[in-house]
């Protein structure tokens, strides 16, 4: 029961599930996949299955031998297209076959019956009412035709094939003042340009010169547009009336210039000019359209302007036309990309080589009207030139005054100056100032310059001024501005200085010297020393020289300092001979140079003991000590003692040492090292000391066994 149970439906009847089931043929296994010898394509298959096909089986042709099988055929017909037509009323090819059908039965009056029921069906396709009225004049119902096509052309007005259609048959007909009529009322409905392009030509078939020249006048205030107008135009140049056609390029670049094809009018305009040998007139018209249509617009304009003047200009209008083109491209690149200062540096050479003033203003005021979108001084960076070069050309090529005041204030005042500056611009604007001796307002703008945005340019050119002015009150406050802004600045001090020891302020420029070495922080300090040493040096201050050089030693031990304070002790003896040169007494001045001698060898001593206790790493700048040494003994001649230096110099080795590369692989490099004495001393001992040590350790081992 219970296998029953399950596989019973009582839906099922007595049937189980396994007996309705529906079994397919198990796949067949394809052992042998090798290629059959024979190969078939698709084609030959299709072809043979064609081939195959049983004939189509054909109805019997009938033949009506009476008039009783003839209505009888005729009643079954149009049952057939009944029932089709109550079936698919919307099908517009089953009426189309009913009337056709029942015009090769001869049967005018019902065919047009059948147009007409399917017309009231779906009066608003316009195929119905072309093959409808083809219907009437294939027949020859002119009258009907008629009919038929005037409630078209009523019904729907817009549909242009119908207008064609109608006026067609009227033409054929001869009636051509009823074809003029359907003309004017399908005007009334304004169509499009191809619409009144017929009426003109069916005008123009007849000689109706005045009447087409009516139209087009009809036909231009419908259709305002350039095609209109040209070809209006070129009617009246076609009849040989120049004046008139003058009229109508006049009438269109009135209404017409600013429009988006006023191009091809302006050449179209031009081209007449030129063919009626009016070259003036030409080029006036190429020269107007150029000023008024937008550069992206005019490239063909550009073309036919110099096409125009290599043939008719003289050298000078072929250069214009030259530059005109130039000028188009330059306005399309500023247009694409107003930002890319380079092409309006471009533009404006351009029109400098031109000449016209007013142009090359335009032009700047143009071009600075881009300011740089982000307030970052590389975006600015090119713009600032544009104003330098603005300022520039209206003090040099116009000289204006006012103009280039106004241009340097407008740019100073644009600035950001207090996230960046440029000092080349205060620079200049004051440099223009003092151009026109007004040194007030210079001293004004660098007073500004420097309260605003101060700069080392703007202290260094206006000190220079100052100077140059002879004001030394002026030169000092600016030089203590300058390093309350700047007080690490090494450069500022040494021209302070510089400036009081030309005044023979030899106090004060010591006493700034002092000060500017205890900054805690410089940027140059190897300079400001040298400036100072120098400074007393030229003072024959030799005591405080030499305090200075170990002023300096305490702050730093480079070789170069211990060279110098070296060179310093040897060079006192020339300048104290040159201070008693008087005196005939060369064995003191032999015994001094001695003594001076002895001094440089303290120092190159002091120095090399420094460097082999207290930095024993650094060997290449003791090398170079000991080299600078030797060269001054050899310099002395007979008082130099080469032997000193020769003891204490080291020997050159070439080492390798092992360097590992990021990829964990490693290489060899060579470098020089350094091997002194002292250095190959305790070499020697340390091998001795490892021998005894070996030998000792043999002893004790033959000892044991």
């Amino acid at each position: 029961m219970a296998s029953g149970g399950k596989d019973s439906d009582r839906t099922l009847g007595y049937m189980t599930r396994k007996d309705t089931e529906v079994k397919l043929p198990r796949p067949t296994r394809v052992k042998n996949k090798t290629p059959a010898p024979i190969q078939i394509t698709a084609e030959q298959i299709l072809r043979e299955a064609r081939e195959r096909q049983e004939a189509e089986i054909r109805p019997p042709k009938q033949k009506i031998t009476d008039s009783t099988e003839l209505s009888d055929y005729r009643l079954r017909r149009r049952k057939e297209f009944e029932d089709q037509i109550r079936r698919a009323r919307w099908n517009i090819q089953v009426w189309v076959k009913y009337a056709q059908w029942e015009e090769s039965q001869k049967d005018y009056a019902r065919a047009r019956s059948v147009w007409e029921r399917a017309i009231e069906g779906d009066y608003r396709n316009h195929t119905l009412w072309l093959k409808y009225a083809e219907f009437e004049m294939k027949n020859k119902f002119v009258n009907s035709a008629r009919n038929v096509w005037d409630r078209a052309v009523t019904l729907l007005p817009r549909v242009d094939q119908l207008w064609y259609k109608y006026i067609h048959m009227e033409e054929i007909l001869g009636n051509i003042a009823g074809a003029r009529q359907i003309f004017e009322r399908w005007m009334d409905w304004s169509p499009d340009q191809q619409g009144w392009l017929s009426f003109i030509k069916f005008e123009l078939r007849y000689n109706e010169i005045e009447r087409a020249r009516t139209i087009y006048e009809r036909f231009v205030l419908c259709h305002p547009k350039v095609s209109a107008y040209i070809r209006y135009a070129k009617f009246e140049m076609k009849g040989g009336e120049v004046a008139r056609c003058r009229s109508v390029y006049e009438r269109a670049t009135e209404k017409l210039a600013d429009d988006e094809e006023a191009e091809i009018l302006f050449v179209a305009f031009a081209e007449f000019e030129e063919r009626c040998k009016e070259v003036e007139r030409a080029r006036f018209i190429y020269k107007f359209a150029l000023d008024h249509i937008p550069k992206g617009r005019a490239e063909d304009l550009y073309r036919k302007f110099v096409a125009f003047e290599k043939q008719y200009g003289d050298k000078e209008g072929i250069e214009d036309a030259i530059v005109g083109k130039r000028r188009f491209q330059y306005e399309d690149e500023v247009r694409k990309s107003p930002s890319n200062y380079d092409s309006w540096f471009d533009y404006v050479r351009l029109e400098e080589s031109v000449g016209n003033k007013d142009r090359i203003r335009e032009i700047y005021e143009r071009a600075i009207a881009n300011v740089p979108p982000a307030e970052e001084k590389r975006y600015w960076q090119r713009y600032i030139y544009l104003w330098i070069n603005y300022a520039l050309f209206e003090e040099i090529e116009t000289e204006d005054v006012e103009r280039t005041r106004d241009v340097y204030k407008e740019c100073l005042k644009l600035i950001p100056h207090s996230k960046f500056s440029f000092a080349k611009i205060w620079l200049l604007a004051a440099q223009f100032e003092i151009r026109q001796l007004n040194l007030t307002g210079a001293r004004q703008i660098l007073g500004n310059a420097i309260g605003k945005a101060p700069k080392d340019k703007i202290f260094k050119k206006y000190i220079e001024i100052e100077l140059q002015l002879g004001n030394m009150d002026r030169c000092r406050k600016l030089y203590e501005r300058y390093l309350e802004w700047s007080p690490e600045n090494c450069y500022a001090w040494s021209k302070y200085a510089e400036l009081e020891r030309s005044l023979v302020e030899t106090e004060r420029a010591r006493a700034i010297f002092e000060l500017a070495i205890s900054q805690p922080a410089l940027d140059m300090p190897e300079l400001l020393w040298k400036a100072y040493i120098d400074f007393e040096i030229s003072e024959g201050e030799l005591e405080r020289t030499r305090a200075l050089y170990e002023r300096l030693l305490d702050r730093t031990k480079h070789y170069k300092v211990w060279v110098s304070f070296a060179k310093f002790e040897a060079s006192a003896a020339e300048v104290e001979e040159g201070e008693n040169e008087d005196e005939d007494q060369e064995e003191d001045v032999i015994e001094h140079k001695k003594d001076c001698i002895k001094r440089a060898r303290a120092i190159f001593d002091r120095a090399n003991t420094y460097y082999k206790d207290s930095t024993p790493e650094l060997k290449e700048e003791r090398a170079t000590l000991l080299e600078d040494w030797l060269n001054m003994e050899s310099s002395f001649g007979n008082l130099g003692d080469v032997s000193i230096v020769q003891s204490k110099l080291p020997k050159k080795l070439k080492k390798r040492k092992a360097i590992t590369r990021e990829d964990g692989s490693t290489e060899y490099e060579e470098y020089i090292d350094y091997l002194y004495p002292e250095e190959s001393q305790t070499t020697n001992l340390k091998i001795l000391e490892a021998a005894y040590k070996w030998k000792k350790q043999k002893v004790a081992a033959s000892e044991d066994d």
